[in-house]
């Protein structure tokens, strides 16, 4: 006796998706609130504290990414976008650090 499929059985076939969203878009986001958060340490801080201030900046981040990640609304890749948001931001803030340390070592 042969069986019959349901109705909502599509034998593992998956639907693509219609119109997928872009999902470096999210990534780039973060790494320029990084940047933002970067040159406005640099501004605000006193030079002693600018590193200190870089690690809370960085502390910031961090729940940025998670929340534009999860508000992009994609769970493919939602671990290895927002890795690669957080060393991206990382390494923006660590770029913009060194330059903010060589303007203050040359500027005396």
């Amino acid at each position: 006796m042969r069986r019959h499929a349901c109705v909502s059985d599509n034998e593992g076939v998956t639907a693509p998706e219609i119109a997928p969203r872009r999902s470096m878009t999210g990534v780039i986001v973060v790494w320029v609130v990084a940047a933002v958060a970067a040159v406005l340490v640099g501004i605000l801080a006193p030079e002693d504290w600018r590193a200190a201030w870089m690690g809370v900046g960085m502390g910031l981040v961090i729940p940025v990414a998670f929340a534009v990640q999860l508000w992009s609304g994609r769970s493919q890749g939602f671990i290895q976008r927002v890795a690669l948001s957080v060393i991206g931001g990382l390494l923006v803030m660590g770029f913009i650090g060194v330059g903010l340390g060589l303007a203050t070592l040359f500027s005396a």
